[in-house]
Protein backbone atom coordinates (compact mmCIF):
# COMPACT_ATOMS: atom_id res chain seq x y z
CA UNK A 1 0.00 0.00 0.00
CA UNK A 2 1.23 3.51 -0.88
CA UNK A 3 5.00 3.88 -0.23
CA UNK A 4 5.33 0.12 0.41
CA UNK A 5 4.71 -0.64 -3.28
CA UNK A 6 8.07 -1.57 -4.82
CA UNK A 7 7.14 -1.85 -8.52
CA UNK A 8 8.23 1.07 -10.72
CA UNK A 9 4.99 0.98 -12.72
CA UNK A 10 1.52 -0.44 -12.16
CA UNK A 11 -1.70 -1.14 -14.00
CA UNK A 12 -3.97 1.45 -12.39
CA UNK A 13 -7.70 1.33 -11.66
CA UNK A 14 -9.16 4.50 -10.18
CA UNK A 15 -11.75 4.87 -7.42
CA UNK A 16 -14.57 4.86 -10.01
CA UNK A 17 -13.47 1.50 -11.45
CA UNK A 18 -11.95 3.02 -14.60
CA UNK A 19 -8.84 1.35 -15.99
CA UNK A 20 -6.21 4.04 -16.52
CA UNK A 21 -3.64 1.68 -18.03
CA UNK A 22 0.02 1.28 -17.08
CA UNK A 23 1.43 4.32 -15.27
CA UNK A 24 4.46 5.14 -13.15
CA UNK A 25 3.93 4.22 -9.49
CA UNK A 26 4.86 7.76 -8.44
CA UNK A 27 2.15 9.16 -10.71
CA UNK A 28 -0.40 6.67 -9.37
CA UNK A 29 0.45 7.67 -5.78
CA UNK A 30 0.10 11.34 -6.68
CA UNK A 31 -3.41 10.68 -8.11
CA UNK A 32 -4.39 8.82 -4.93
CA UNK A 33 -3.11 11.66 -2.73
CA UNK A 34 -5.04 14.25 -4.77
CA UNK A 35 -8.24 12.32 -4.07
CA UNK A 36 -7.32 11.84 -0.38
CA UNK A 37 -7.32 8.06 -0.91
CA UNK A 38 -4.82 5.18 -0.87
CA UNK A 39 -2.99 3.29 -3.60
CA UNK A 40 -3.44 -0.43 -2.90
CA UNK A 41 -1.89 -3.42 -4.67
CA UNK A 42 -4.77 -5.84 -5.39
CA UNK A 43 -2.90 -8.23 -7.71
CA UNK A 44 0.79 -8.13 -6.74
CA UNK A 45 1.75 -11.17 -8.86
CA UNK A 46 0.52 -9.65 -12.12
CA UNK A 47 3.00 -8.05 -14.57
CA UNK A 48 2.82 -5.18 -13.92
CA UNK A 49 1.06 -5.35 -10.52
CA UNK A 50 -2.55 -4.17 -10.48
CA UNK A 51 -3.26 -1.28 -8.11
CA UNK A 52 -6.49 0.47 -7.18
CA UNK A 53 -7.16 3.89 -5.76
CA UNK A 54 -9.50 3.41 -2.80
CA UNK A 55 -10.23 4.12 0.85
CA UNK A 56 -8.11 1.41 2.47
CA UNK A 57 -9.88 1.63 5.84
CA UNK A 58 -13.26 1.07 4.21
CA UNK A 59 -11.81 -1.64 1.97
CA UNK A 60 -10.43 -3.57 5.00
CA UNK A 61 -13.72 -3.22 6.86
CA UNK A 62 -15.70 -4.65 3.92
CA UNK A 63 -13.16 -7.45 3.45
CA UNK A 64 -13.34 -8.44 7.13
CA UNK A 65 -17.14 -8.37 7.02
CA UNK A 66 -17.16 -10.69 3.96
CA UNK A 67 -14.73 -13.08 5.70
CA UNK A 68 -16.85 -13.08 8.86
CA UNK A 69 -20.05 -13.78 6.91
CA UNK A 70 -18.33 -16.61 5.01
CA UNK A 71 -17.12 -18.21 8.27
CA UNK A 72 -20.56 -17.86 9.82
CA UNK A 73 -22.20 -19.50 6.80
CA UNK A 74 -19.66 -22.32 6.81
CA UNK A 75 -20.18 -22.91 10.53
CA UNK A 76 -23.96 -23.13 10.21
CA UNK A 77 -23.79 -25.50 7.25
CA UNK A 78 -23.64 -29.21 8.11
CA UNK A 79 -23.36 -32.31 5.93
CA UNK A 80 -26.33 -34.65 5.98
CA UNK A 81 -26.20 -38.18 4.58
CA UNK A 82 -29.00 -40.03 2.82
CA UNK A 83 -28.50 -43.76 2.17
CA UNK A 84 -30.29 -45.69 -0.56
CA UNK A 85 -30.13 -49.12 -2.16
CA UNK A 86 -29.68 -49.75 -5.90
CA UNK A 87 -33.09 -51.52 -5.97
CA UNK A 88 -34.93 -48.89 -3.91
CA UNK A 89 -38.72 -48.95 -4.33
CA UNK A 90 -40.59 -45.87 -5.54
CA UNK A 91 -42.27 -45.04 -2.22
CA UNK A 92 -39.00 -45.15 -0.29
CA UNK A 93 -37.23 -43.18 -3.05
CA UNK A 94 -39.88 -40.43 -3.01
CA UNK A 95 -39.67 -40.16 0.79
CA UNK A 96 -35.88 -39.82 0.75
CA UNK A 97 -35.82 -37.30 -2.10
CA UNK A 98 -38.28 -35.13 -0.16
CA UNK A 99 -35.92 -35.28 2.82
CA UNK A 100 -32.93 -34.31 0.63
CA UNK A 101 -34.85 -31.34 -0.78
CA UNK A 102 -35.74 -30.27 2.76
CA UNK A 103 -32.07 -30.42 3.83
CA UNK A 104 -31.06 -28.32 0.82
CA UNK A 105 -33.76 -25.75 1.57
CA UNK A 106 -32.28 -25.42 5.08
CA UNK A 107 -28.86 -24.70 3.54
CA UNK A 108 -27.19 -28.06 4.27
CA UNK A 109 -24.95 -30.10 1.97
CA UNK A 110 -26.12 -33.67 1.40
CA UNK A 111 -24.07 -36.80 0.79
CA UNK A 112 -26.24 -39.25 -1.18
CA UNK A 113 -24.95 -42.82 -0.74
CA UNK A 114 -25.90 -46.00 -2.58
CA UNK A 115 -24.99 -49.15 -0.63
CA UNK A 116 -24.10 -52.28 -2.59
CA UNK A 117 -24.33 -55.67 -0.90
CA UNK A 118 -22.61 -58.84 -2.17
CA UNK A 119 -23.48 -59.59 -5.79
CA UNK A 120 -24.94 -56.10 -6.27
CA UNK A 121 -21.35 -54.90 -6.79
CA UNK A 122 -21.60 -56.34 -10.30
CA UNK A 123 -24.41 -53.87 -11.13
CA UNK A 124 -22.90 -50.48 -10.34
CA UNK A 125 -24.84 -48.91 -13.20
CA UNK A 126 -28.07 -49.34 -11.21
CA UNK A 127 -26.66 -47.22 -8.41
CA UNK A 128 -25.51 -44.59 -10.88
CA UNK A 129 -29.02 -44.52 -12.37
CA UNK A 130 -30.51 -43.86 -8.91
CA UNK A 131 -28.07 -40.99 -8.30
CA UNK A 132 -28.87 -39.50 -11.72
CA UNK A 133 -32.58 -39.60 -10.81
CA UNK A 134 -31.78 -37.81 -7.55
CA UNK A 135 -29.76 -35.21 -9.47
CA UNK A 136 -32.75 -34.46 -11.70
CA UNK A 137 -35.31 -34.49 -8.89
CA UNK A 138 -33.52 -32.00 -6.63
CA UNK A 139 -33.24 -29.26 -9.26
CA UNK A 140 -33.23 -26.29 -8.87
CA UNK A 141 -32.61 -26.58 -5.10
CA UNK A 142 -29.31 -28.45 -5.35
CA UNK A 143 -26.30 -28.88 -7.57
CA UNK A 144 -23.82 -31.75 -7.73
CA UNK A 145 -20.60 -30.74 -5.99
CA UNK A 146 -18.84 -34.13 -6.30
CA UNK A 147 -19.70 -36.58 -9.09
CA UNK A 148 -20.67 -40.18 -8.14
CA UNK A 149 -17.66 -42.24 -7.09
CA UNK A 150 -17.05 -45.50 -5.26
CA UNK A 151 -15.90 -45.51 -1.62
CA UNK A 152 -15.72 -49.13 -0.50
CA UNK A 153 -19.21 -50.64 -0.81
CA UNK A 154 -20.78 -47.20 -1.30
CA UNK A 155 -21.26 -45.05 -4.38
CA UNK A 156 -21.44 -41.47 -3.14
CA UNK A 157 -22.41 -38.11 -4.61
CA UNK A 158 -22.12 -34.77 -2.77
CA UNK A 159 -24.85 -32.20 -3.35
CA UNK A 160 -24.77 -28.58 -2.19
CA UNK A 161 -27.61 -26.04 -2.01
CA UNK A 162 -27.94 -23.46 -4.76
CA UNK A 163 -28.53 -19.78 -4.02
CA UNK A 164 -32.26 -20.29 -4.54
CA UNK A 165 -32.30 -22.91 -1.77
CA UNK A 166 -30.54 -20.88 0.94
CA UNK A 167 -33.18 -19.53 3.34
CA UNK A 168 -33.47 -15.78 3.71
CA UNK A 169 -35.12 -13.64 6.33
CA UNK A 170 -38.40 -12.39 4.96
CA UNK A 171 -40.07 -9.33 6.51
CA UNK A 172 -43.29 -10.00 8.36
CA UNK A 173 -46.35 -9.33 6.26
CA UNK A 174 -48.55 -6.53 7.64
CA UNK A 175 -51.73 -7.87 9.17
CA UNK A 176 -54.85 -7.17 7.18
CA UNK A 177 -57.45 -5.06 9.04
CA UNK A 178 -60.10 -7.18 10.74
CA UNK A 179 -63.38 -7.23 8.89
CA UNK A 180 -66.41 -6.30 10.99
CA UNK A 181 -68.39 -9.30 12.17
CA UNK A 182 -72.10 -9.61 11.77
CA UNK A 183 -72.47 -9.04 15.53
CA UNK A 184 -70.49 -5.78 15.27
CA UNK A 185 -72.69 -4.60 12.44
CA UNK A 186 -75.77 -5.30 14.51
CA UNK A 187 -74.46 -3.06 17.28
CA UNK A 188 -74.04 -0.03 14.97
CA UNK A 189 -75.04 2.60 14.07
CA UNK A 190 -74.83 4.28 17.47
CA UNK A 191 -77.94 5.15 19.41
CA UNK A 192 -79.72 8.21 18.14
CA UNK A 193 -78.01 8.13 14.73
CA UNK A 194 -79.74 7.68 11.41
CA UNK A 195 -81.26 4.27 11.09
CA UNK A 196 -81.41 3.68 14.84
CA UNK A 197 -84.64 2.62 16.42
CA UNK A 198 -85.95 3.62 19.83
CA UNK A 199 -88.92 1.31 19.66
CA UNK A 200 -89.27 -0.70 22.82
Amino acid sequence: MNAMIRASEVLLIDDQGNKLGVVQTSEAMKLAEERDLDLVEVAPLAHPPVCRILDYGKYRFQQQKRDKDARKKQKNQTVKEMKMRPKIDQHDYDFKVRAIRSFLEDGHRVKVSIFFRGREMAFLDRGREVLNRVRADIEPLGKVETEPRMEGAYMRMMVSPTAIAVPSQKPDKPKAPREPRAADAAESPAEGGPGSSNEG
